[in-house]
C-alpha cells in the first residue's frame, strides 16, 4: 500500500469528491485525532484479543495442515507442488510466521498435501500448538489492518461517526474473527478486495497513486484466491469510472483500466516467482481436463500455467457431488438459497438490520450515490457468483459481506437525525454484546434468533460450526471427566487425537456390540450419519457437549 494512503488512514479524511453534508460526529476540532485514534485502536485492540485468544485455543481446522504445510514447503523448498488449487501469496503470508516459528521440515516427504501439513505438525519433532498460533498470526495482523481499511473508506464517504460503526461491526463480526484467527484464505482474500474498491473510490480525486494501487491490491487477491476473479471486471470499471468521474478522457479511462489490470496480473505473476524463480510446475495430484467454455477461459488468463491448472482442479471439485446440510435436513448437490439461509443464521441480528439499512442508505442518498458501485458492485458479483456453486460447506466463502456492508452500515450516518444515530448506536450495542457472548466460541456462532452457538448445530454444520477446531477442548474434557473409559471416536478435522492423549477406536470398524464406554462423535459427523454410525449414535445417550462442536454420548 502507497505509504501516503498508510499515514492518512487516521487523519482526517480529505477525499471527498463527492460534496457531502456534515456527518453526525465530523467536525474537525484542534487536537481532535487523538480520540479518534483511541477509539480506533481500543476497538481494534478487542479484535485482536479476541482472535488471539480463539488461535490459541482451537486445534488445527480441515483446511489449515495443508495451507501450513504448503506453506513451509514454498518458503522452504521454493517449489510449486502442492495445493495448486489456491494461488501463492495468502500461503507465503502464512509461511512468515511458520519461518517466525523454527519449525524441523522433513524436505523428503513425498505424500499428498493433506498428509504433508500432518507430517510437519505432528510427525516432524515440532509443537503444532506453537507452529499453528504463529501461523495464525499474519493473518491476525492482516485482519487488524483491514479493519483501518473499513474505518477509512466509510469515513470518507459518510464522517467519523459512520467509520467508528462501520469498525465496529467488524471487529465485533463473529465471522470475521473466527476466520481471521486462522490460517487460510478467506478473509485476506476478501480484505484485497476491499482495499482494491477503497483504492478505486479515492482514484476519483487522484488517479496517481491510487489507480496502481487499486491494481496491486485486485492482484493481492487474485493472488491468493481464485474465487475472487469476478471482482476483476468490477474492479477495471470502476477504476475507468474514477478516472472520468475526475473530468479526465475517455482514453485516460481506458488506460486506467488496463494499468489496473496489467498491475494485477503482475501481482500474481510476482507471487509465484517468489516461490520459484524458475517456475517448475509438477503437480503432486492429477489434474483434470477441462472443455468448453471454462476451458477457453482458463486457456486465455494470463497466469503462470500452475494458476491455470489450480482453476482446472477448482473446477473439478464443482463437478464432484457435494452433501449439504441446511436447517436439520441432509441433502445431495447444493441449493442456491444455502447462502442467504446460512448468513440469517450467522449474522447478529443489528448486523442484519445495519446492513440493509446502508444499503438503501447508498443507493437512495444523492450524494452518496456515486459511492454505491464501489461499495456494492464488487460484493455483488462475488455473491452472484457463488450462488451456483456445488460446495454447500459454509459462509466463509462470502467473508467479504462482513467487510464491505460494515462500510455501507456505517454510511446510515449521512441521514442526520438524532434518532437515526441513537438507533445506529443501540443496534451496533447489541452486536457487541452478541459477539462478546460468544466468546470464544466464534466459529459455531449463530445469532439468537437461532438460539446462539449451542443451537447452530441443528441449523447448519461443515465450516459453519464444526471444523475440527475442538480436539484439543476434547482431550482436556476426557482427562478431567472421564478418565481411564474407553473411547470411540468419529472426528473430523486436520488434528491427529493420539497426539493430544486421545486413545481412542473407530466405532464403525466393529460390531455395534462390541461399541461400550463413550461414542465422542464430531456434530457434522452425527448429522450426516448413515449405516452403523447411525445405529450407534440412536442407541446411545449424550451425555456432555464439547465447544458446540463434538457430543459425547455413553453406550
Amino acid at each position: 500500500m502507497h505509504s501516503g494512503s498508510m499515514r492518512d488512514l487516521l487523519a482526517p479524511a480529505v477525499v471527498r469528491p463527492v460534496p457531502l453534508p456534515p456527518a453526525a460526529g465530523a467536525v474537525r476540532r484542534p487536537g481532535g485525532r487523538w480520540p479518534v485514534r483511541l477509539l480506533v485502536a481500543v476497538l481494534l485492540a478487542q479484535m485482536a484479543c479476541a482472535m488471539v485468544t480463539t488461535a490459541l485455543r482451537q486445534t488445527p481446522t480441515i483446511d489449515e495442515p495443508v495451507y501450513v504445510g504448503a506453506a513451509a514447503e514454498y518458503v522452504y523448498e521454493h517449489r510449486l507442488r502442492h495445493n495448486p488449487e489456491h494461488p501463492p501469496l495468502g500461503k507465503l503470508l502464512i509461511g512468515t510466521g511458520v519461518v517466525l516459528a523454527g519449525p524441523h521440515v522433513d524436505r523428503d516427504f513425498a505424500g499428498d498435501q493433506g498428509g504433508l501439513g500432518r507430517h510437519l505438525l505432528y510427525a516432524s519433532g515440532n509443537d503444532p500448538w506453537r507452529l499453528m498460533l504463529w501461523a495464525r498470526l499474519p493473518v491476525i495482523a492482516l485482519t487488524l489492518l483491514f479493519g483501518l481499511v473499513v474505518f477509512a473508506f466509510a469515513r470518507e464517504l459518510a464522517g467519523t461517526v459512520a467509520g467508528f460503526a462501520a469498525l465496529a461491526l467488524y471487529c465485533f463480526s463473529p465471522d470475521v474473527i473466527a476466520h481471521g484467527s486462522l490460517a487460510t484464505l478467506d478473509v485476506p482474500a476478501a480484505g484485497f478486495v476491499l482495499t482494491s474498491a477503497w483504492l478505486a473510490w479515492r482514484a476519483r480525486r487522484r488517479p496517481l497513486p491510487y489507480v496502481p494501487l487499486a491494481g496491486v491490491a485486485l492482484g493481492a487477491a487474485l493472488a491468493t484466491r481464485m474465487s475472487t476473479l469476478p471482482a476483476v471486471p468490477v474492479m477495471t470499471a470502476l477504476a475507468a469510472l474514477s478516472v472520468v468521474a475526475g473530468g479526465r478522457r475517455a482514453v485516460r479511462a481506458a488506460a486506467a483500466a488496463g494499468v489496473v489490470v496489467l498491475a494485477a496480473v503482475a501481482v500474481v505473476w510476482a507471487a509465484y516467482l517468489a516461490v520459484d524463480p524458475r517456475l517448475r510446475w509438477a503437480p503432486e495430484q492429477h489434474v483434470p481436463v477441462v472443455h468448453g467454455l471454462r476451458g477457453q477461459l482458463v486457456r486465455f488468463l494470463p497466469f503462470p500455467e500452475a494458476y491455470r491448472d489450480g482453476m482446472r482442479l477448482q473446477f473439478g471439485l464443482e463437478n464432484r457431488r457435494w452433501q449439504g446440510f441446511l436447517f436439520g435436513r441432509v441433502y445431495d448437490g447444493s441449493r442456491w438459497y444455502y447462502l442467504p439461509a446460512a448468513l440469517l443464521v450467522k449474522t447478529p441480528l443489528g448486523t442484519t438490520a445495519l446492513w440493509a439499512g446502508g444499503v438503501v442508505a447508498v443507493v437512495a442518498s444523492r450524494r452518496l450515490r456515486p459511492a454505491a458501485p464501489y461499495v456494492l458492485a464488487a460484493p455483488v458479483a462475488l455473491f452472484a457468483a457463488l450462488l451456483p456453486g456445488a460446495r454447500d460447506l459454509g459462509v466463509r466463502y462470502v467473508v467479504f459481506l462482513p467487510l464491505f456492508l460494515a462500510v455501507a452500515a456505517g454510511c446510515v450516518q449521512v441521514v442526520r437525525r438524532r434518532w437515526v444515530t441513537a438507533g445506529v448506536a443501540v443496534l451496533v450495542t447489541c452486536v457487541a454484546v452478541s459477539s462478546v457472548r460468544a466468546f470464544p466460541f466464534y466459529l459455531p456462532y449463530s445469532n439468537e434468533a437461532f438460539g446462539g452457538p449451542g443451537r447452530t448445530r441443528e441449523w447448519l454444520h461443515d465450516s459453519n460450526v464444526d471444523w475440527g477446531q475442538d480436539l484439543g477442548r476434547l482431550a482436556d474434557r476426557l482427562r478431567e471427566r472421564y478418565p481411564g473409559e474407553r473411547v470411540w471416536l468419529v472426528y473430523k478435522g486436520g488434528g491427529v487425537p493420539g497426539f493430544y492423549g486421545i486413545e481412542s477406536a473407530d466405532p464403525r470398524r466393529v460390531p455395534v456390540a462390541g461399541v461400550r464406554g463413550l461414542l465422542v462423535v464430531s456434530d457434522s459427523a452425527a448429522a450426516k450419519a448413515t449405516g452403523r454410525l447411525a445405529e450407534l449414535i440412536g442407541t446411545s445417550r449424550p451425555v456432555d457437549r464439547v465447544g458446540h462442536s463434538i457430543t459425547i454420548y455413553r453406550r
